[in-house]
């Protein structure tokens, strides 16, 4: 009976035991697994990191060099050309347009004529005033004859009486000097009618000469007011109206009228050059500060800055647009980077993904100073000739290898 049941208990704690050998060997089985598939893909990973570390491989990156130079920023205002003088061309004496030289278009020189009037009256004025001063003339001559004998009779009376008193009287020697004195003063009043006769020829003259229109400077006929056979009033009537010749602009030469905003008054200079783009024409010229009111205006805190800009030729027509480029701060010789190479970190702080010599990326903080809408002056951080990826900086990570390929970022697409 006792036999019987021990054999029980036997049987009984063996098939305990038998369950827990199978799910001991299931366990084993997994971890096996397991190991295994880690080892592979330690195996992987430690591929894929020495296929990213060949260089071979290495993704291609843009890159620029930390170069040094002359940098500014600059301050752009937009304006328009204006001529640099022009005015309406008024005849000087009333008369008729006789001929015409010019019309709408015209380019004309200083002293070229424009138009020739007819004076009539004047002309008729001036053949009087030639008999006048003939007049004049010859009533000189005639004075100046009897001067000369009752000068010459006085005098050799006179020499008598000082060798022969009893042969020549006191009166006939006072009669010979006063025929002389009166003989003198009729010659002085004849040479001050002949002046006043050719003053006055010679003002007529004059006058006539200005039937002659001619250009005052350089410039082109923007305008015509009158043709031949019109009627052109004396320019120093007070009723003249419009009726002036034609109007002229000097296109040679332009200005452009631009208010500079009071923060950037200090750093205008008269003389400097600056660039002025004209988009019409899809150019950029060389202008000159030449002139400053040296007052801001309260109302708009603007001060009124003249630009000039050679124009000989006349590519650029008055009533363009241009944008000016004026120049504010300057920094020489320093180190430059472009914008794109650089993530802003702060106020006069950024960063940017240097490229050192085994072709890895490193991260570099960078102190700024001035900045323009290309460049930006590196103060600390960089040497010039270091390698400083261009673009975007999420595409690459610190301690990646690539393949850098130097790029000009006047020519890249600032998309990169």
């Amino acid at each position: 009976m006792r036999n019987a049941q021990n054999k029980q208990v036997v049987d009984a704690t063996t098939k305990q035991r038998d369950p827990g050998c199978r799910c001991g060997s299931r366990t084993l089985f997994q971890c096996a697994a397991a190991f295994l598939l880690a080892v592979l893909l330690s195996g992987c990973a430690t591929a894929n990191k020495a296929e990213a570390q060949n260089p071979e491989k290495a993704p291609p990156a843009p890159v620029v060099k930390v170069a040094r130079r002359n940098i500014s920023s600059n301050l752009e205002i937009a304006s328009e050309f204006l001529p640099f003088q022009e005015i309406d061309v008024y005849a000087k004496v009333s008369g008729y347009i006789e001929k015409l030289y010019v019309d709408w278009g015209s380019h004309v020189q200083q002293g070229q004529l424009l138009a020739v009037l007819e004076i009539p009256e004047l002309e008729q004025q001036i053949q009087e005033d030639k008999a006048t001063v003939e007049r004049a003339s010859e009533e000189l001559n005639r004075a100046q004859s009897a001067y000369n004998v009752a000068d010459i009779t006085y005098k050799r009376l006179a020499d008598v009486q000082k060798m022969r008193p009893e042969l020549i009287s006191q009166e006939d020697i006072d009669i010979a000097q006063g025929k002389d004195l009166e003989t003198s003063a009729a010659v002085s009043s004849a040479k001050q009618s002949l002046a006043a006769a050719q003053a006055t020829l010679s003002k007529d003259e004059t006058l006539f000469g200005y039937a002659r229109m001619t250009a005052p400077f350089n410039g082109v006929v923007t305008k015509m007011y009158a043709y031949t056979g019109a009627l052109l009033p004396a320019g120093t009537s007070s009723n003249i109206g419009t009726s002036a010749l034609c109007h002229l602009s000097q296109n040679d030469l332009l200005r452009l009228v631009i208010p500079v905003p009071e923060r950037a008054v200090p750093d205008l200079r008269i003389g400097e050059t600056v660039a002025v783009n004209v988009s019409g024409l899809n150019r950029t010229f060389d202008g000159r500060v030449i002139r400053i009111s040296d007052q801001i205006d309260l109302s708009t805190r603007t001060m009124h800055t003249e630009v000039q800009v050679p124009n000989p030729s006349y590519q650029i027509v008055p009533g363009m647009y241009a944008t000016v480029e004026l120049p504010l701060h300057t920094a020489q010789d320093v180190l430059v980077v472009p914008v794109q190479a650089v993530a802003n970190a702060g106020e006069g702080h950024g960063h940017v993904l240097l490229v050192d010599s085994e072709n890895k990326i490193e991260q570099k903080d960078i102190s700024i100073g001035l900045q323009t809408a290309d460049e930006v002056e590196v103060t600390a951080g960089l040497r010039e000739g270091d390698l400083v990826i261009f673009g975007e900086q999420g595409q690459f990570q610190p301690g990646e290898v690539v393949k850098p390929t130097v790029v000009n970022p006047s020519t890249t697409d600032k998309s990169f």
